[in-house]
């Protein structure tokens, strides 16, 4: 019975992903540039917070150091980017309808 708590675990933080995921294509569907922003820049304030409380031994080489650092940043912003390629990959799209649209309207008048 130890394995149930861990499956019910798995299953909120895979909910929770993909409602995550949900609300970035929504928010970057919308006609604003900022509201599609606001999860990457959020995720991104996260890593730097993830940064700035992270621990570093007072023994550690100066390598040693910034490879934590900088290794925390980068794994730390793996969200910002898969937000961000949304963000993109939803404007282009939009930016596509918008353009045919144009050139039915084109077609249509002319």
């Amino acid at each position: 019975m130890t394995g149930i708590p861990a499956l019910i675990l798995l299953a909120l933080m895979l909910a929770t992903l993909a409602g995550l995921i949900a609300l970035q294509i929504y928010l970057s569907r919308r006609e604003g540039v900022w509201p599609g922003l606001i999860l990457p820049i959020l995720s991104l304030l996260v890593s730097i917070l993830m940064v700035l409380y992270m621990a570093v031994p007072t023994d550690a080489t100066v390598w040693e150091a910034v490879s934590a650092v900088g290794g925390t940043f980068l794994v730390g912003n793996i969200p910002t980017v898969i937000y961000l390629l949304i963000y993109f990959a939803c404007r282009e799209t939009q930016k596509r309808r918008r353009l045919l649209e144009k050139m039915n309207i084109q077609d249509l008048d002319g």
